[in-house]
C-alpha cells in the first residue's frame, strides 16, 4: 500500500500514521498526543504562508510545522491516495 507524510495531506484529507521519525523529545510529546501508529489524522487548515498546518488528531487540533509533519510517515485513509 502507498505511504506517504503528513506534509502531503491537503485540507479535509484524511490517513493513518504508520511511523513517527522526528527527534525524540518531539516524537514521545506526540506519543503523548496519541499520535501513534493506527491513528487517524486529518488536515484540517493551513496557514496562509502554507506553514505550520493545523492537524485533528483524537479530537485535538494540533499545528506542526511542515519540517516535523514530513517525518510522520502515512498511509492513505479508505477511497483517497491512488
Amino acid at each position: 500500500m502507498e505511504q506517504w507524510n503528513l506534509a502531503a495531506l491537503e485540507e479535509g484529507e484524511s490517513g493513518y500514521v504508520e511511523s513517527v521519525s522526528t527527534h525524540l523529545a518531539l516524537k514521545h510529546r506526540l506519543q503523548d498526543l496519541g499520535l501513534i501508529p493506527g491513528t487517524r489524522v486529518t488536515c484540517m487548515a493551513r496557514s496562509p504562508a502554507g506553514d505550520p498546518c493545523a492537524y485533528l488528531i483524537r479530537g485535538a487540533l494540533i499545528a506542526l510545522r511542515q519540517t516535523d509533519a514530513r517525518e510522520i510517515t502515512l498511509r492513505p485513509a479508505h477511497g483517497q491516495g491512488a
